[in-house]
């Protein structure tokens, strides 16, 4: 059984990697000043944000492994599992390590605020790859913390320090949005791929016994936790994975309807439980009823 390092406060991973923290709260970390240090795997209670210059590390998250090298940034959240085993090797590593409890963020505005932060819930293959500007502009911050976390502890620190990070979380979103332009061949092939996908879907006959697909089924086939599947389908259609998936299922019933069908047997053959639900998508991405496009096409 892996040995896994449980990380319930910023302290936990502190003292593992011999950090002496200024906050019980959040902890900033400059990894050249505690290199080398072992390998963990962790088992996340607080919010992460990890990235280093030098080192290139395999890493395990979830099933999977991965490449770990310079100008990646991981993002974690609490309830997730990360990282090395410790094997007994010690690494060299420059970066920075961001970690805060999300008591941190009571009664702020990051208290709800950080879950449009989608990023947390990518999967590690899915990580962010900085320019060395983008680097720069990560590490300046980090410097700015825990210069911050240097001073004495007053009644503004706590804000000031969650305004800091809420200013990482959006240069990160900006960063993740110059990979995702910068990906578009690779995510027009993600759109051919999710077209086969629901395509396969209905002709193998899934809809009868499973219903309609969903986006997390889909992301699971192609191999995408389910936030990150959604971000690249909306940078690449502008429009969300689940009314994807709705407007190929429209253009089936319209087939359906088309070849003579009722509204019932379209939508059993489709995977609805009941016609009404299928009368409501049909309406809403349509403008008109089922009834009213077949009648439609009767007058032609």
């Amino acid at each position: 059984m892996a040995k896994i390092l449980k990380i319930r406060n910023v302290s936990d991973y502190s003292r593992y990697v011999g950090h002496i923290d200024r906050h019980p709260m959040v902890s900033v970390i400059n990894y050249a000043e505690v290199s080398p240090i072992r390998h963990s795997l962790n088992n996340y209670g607080v919010y992460g944000i990890f990235f280093h210059g030098e080192a290139k590390i395999d890493l395990t998250y979830g099933c999977g492994k991965y490449d770990y090298r310079r100008g990646t940034v991981i993002c974690v959240a609490p309830g997730q599992i990360g990282g090395k085993e410790d094997n007994g090797e010690r690494v060299d590593l420059t970066g920075w390590a961001l970690l805060f409890h999300p008591d941190l963020l009571r009664g702020t505005y990051l208290e709800t605020g950080i879950k449009k932060f989608s990023f947390f819930d990518y999967r590690v293959n899915e990580a962010l790859y900085m320019t060395d500007e983008e680097y720069g502009v990560l590490s300046s911050l980090m410097q700015q913390m825990r210069d911050e976390l240097q001073k004495e502890h007053d009644k503004q620190q706590d804000r000031i320090i969650v305004g800091y990070v809420g200013v990482v979380l959006n240069f990160c979103q900006r960063f993740y949005n110059r990979q995702f332009l910068v990906r578009e061949q690779k995510d027009t092939d993600i759109l051919v791929r999710f077209d086969t996908l629901l395509r396969d879907y209905y002709e193998r006959g899934l809809q009868v016994a499973s219903g309609m697909p969903t986006v997390q089924y889909c992301a699971e086939k192609l191999c995408m936790s389910s936030n990150y599947f959604g971000d690249v389908i909306k940078k690449a259609t502008g429009d969300t994975a689940s009314n994807y998936i709705r407007q190929f299922i429209v253009r089936l019933a319209e087939n359906e309807l088309a070849s003579g069908n009722g509204i019932a047997q379209t939508a059993y053959n489709l995977g609805f439980e009941y016609p009404q639900h299928l009368s409501r998508m049909f309406k809403k991405q349509t403008g008109m009823t089922p009834t009213e496009y077949s009648e439609r096409l009767r007058k032609r």
